[in-house]
């Protein structure tokens, strides 16, 4: 008897340092839905965002790709008329449907808001949420392009292809009420189902109702907002477990819990105007932030679940990245995730044997950055810190298993190892400008955001 499909939820928060979980470490407020999650199933501490920012990380984790193969190597604009990804590069959610998945996303899309590129065109029979990449929590307008000077604000949320106002309404607690929703709708059919949860938080605006905040009332400002928006998250992963379980389908369900990039540190997260950069978001103890190829901008929480299937309370230090879950999600399915081209890789046994990575070498890119990860070594090329920011080091060696902070430059001392990082970094990414320019490059508009 062949065994049943798995239903797939997919649950991405946005700009969440790796440290910001208190299963991760944090010590300052507590996530105990995430944690139970985690503790259910399989905690990765050396999971990864193929990228620092927004875009090209939700690419990745969608198409199994690097970003700069599935056609998004950059934050995409967010006008309508704006590029992105689109069905040269098939998502998880097309090649679900072809094994017979009903499909969802509730939340962020980010990924473009032209025809082509909208979440109804790449594989979701249902849409409910935004296409840009933040909003005002309550009124639901994208009001960051109006830094240009000349851009109007834009209203954007959205039922599939219509456009729906509910003004006033907490987007964290709409997408988890949307999400649950969807789940009873979809468990109505005989039909297994996929669904995407793209949390906007805690990406800023910093935005929480008071009842969040009133939660941690002995924490600093920006610590307060942070914890206030994340334990809202974390309330909505509760929801869903919940859910799941009174539909009788929580065994049925592979749950995956990931960041999309490390913390942010732009100063308009404080809302008041101070130039300062942000200290809200931690991460854990890593170098760099949000943009950084160094780990904090793209290490972060990686979580599966899989009641029976999965063994509970693992905690798995083999270096993977989002980019795998296609593969394995489309495996688990029955599928043959050799029929699509992807840079990820099955981790099935991984996750279920205690198998070692199937990756000989992960690889980023963002801007002049370049970085490659080959067992515990990781190098990286003109490496900065933070947008803006002159760069760390032309050529930065660390060894991650005694080193995870990234705090001593070995790059003099295994001169060897270096240059042999450096040439396979180099010809990756002399791979990926040529097949860029080949293929993407004429559909891509760089508005950014």
């Amino acid at each position: 008897m062949a065994q049943k499909q798995p239903n797939f939820i997919v649950i991405m928060t946005d700009d969440q340092g790796y440290g910001d979980l208190s299963c991760m470490g944090n010590t300052d407020f507590q996530t105990p839905n995430i944690d139970a999650l985690a503790q259910s199933g399989a905690r990765f501490t050396n999971w990864y965002s193929n990228s620092p920012v927004c875009s090209p990380s939700r690419a990745s984790l969608l198409t199994g790709r690097y970003p700069a193969h599935a056609g998004v190597r950059a934050i995409l604009a967010g006008n309508r008329k704006a590029s992105g990804l689109t069905a040269d590069a098939p998502t998880i959610a097309t090649a679900l449907k072809e094994e017979g998945y009903q499909t969802a996303l509730i939340g962020k899309w980010h990924l473009g808001l032209q025809e082509a590129s909208r979440p109804n065109q790449n594989g979701f029979d249902y849409f409910y949420g935004f296409m840009a990449g933040c909003l005002d929590y309550y009124s639901h307008i994208f009001y960051w392009s109006m830094a240009d000077g000349h851009t109007n604000p834009t209203h954007d949320l959205w039922e599939n292809n219509t456009e729906i106002y509910r003004n006033g309404k907490y987007l964290t607690e709409d997408i988890s009420e949307h999400a649950v929703e969807q789940i009873r709708k979809m468990n109505r059919d005989d039909k297994p189902f996929f669904l995407y949860v793209g949390y906007n938080a805690p990406h800023y605006p910093m935005h929480a109702p008071q009842k969040y905040l009133d939660r941690f009332p002995d924490l600093p400002w920006d610590r307060q907002i942070m914890a206030a928006m994340l334990s809202a998250v974390d309330d909505g992963v509760g929801q869903i477990v919940d859910e799941l379980k009174r539909q009788g389908i929580y065994e049925d369900t592979v749950i995956f819990f990931q960041s999309d990039n490390g913390p942010s540190r732009e100063s308009r997260n404080w809302l008041d105007g101070t130039p300062d950069p942000y200290y809200g978001g931690q991460a854990g103890g890593l170098k760099g932030h949000k943009f950084s190829l160094f780990e904090g901008g793209i290490r972060v929480p990686g979580i599966f679940s899989w009641p029976g299937h999965i063994p509970a309370g693992q905690v798995i230090d083999q270096p993977c990245a989002a980019m795998d879950v296609f593969p394995t999600f489309l495996n688990m399915a029955g599928g043959d995730a050799a029929q699509y081209t992807l840079d990820g890789l099955d981790i099935s046994q991984v996750l279920t044997e205690q198998g070692s990575t199937p990756h000989d070498a992960i690889y980023w890119e963002m801007e002049d950055q370049t970085a490659v990860r080959c067992g515990k070594y990781k190098l990286v090329l003109h490496g900065k810190l933070v947008e803006g920011e002159p760069e760390q080091a032309p050529v930065f060696l660390s060894d991650l298993e005694n080193d995870p902070s990234e705090s001593h430059n070995l790059a003099e001392a295994m001169p060897e190892l270096t240059e042999q990082l450096r040439q396979k970094a180099e010809t990756w990414r002399a791979g990926i400008e040529q097949s860029w320019s080949e293929q993407w490059a004429h559909n891509y508009t760089n508005l950014t955001r």
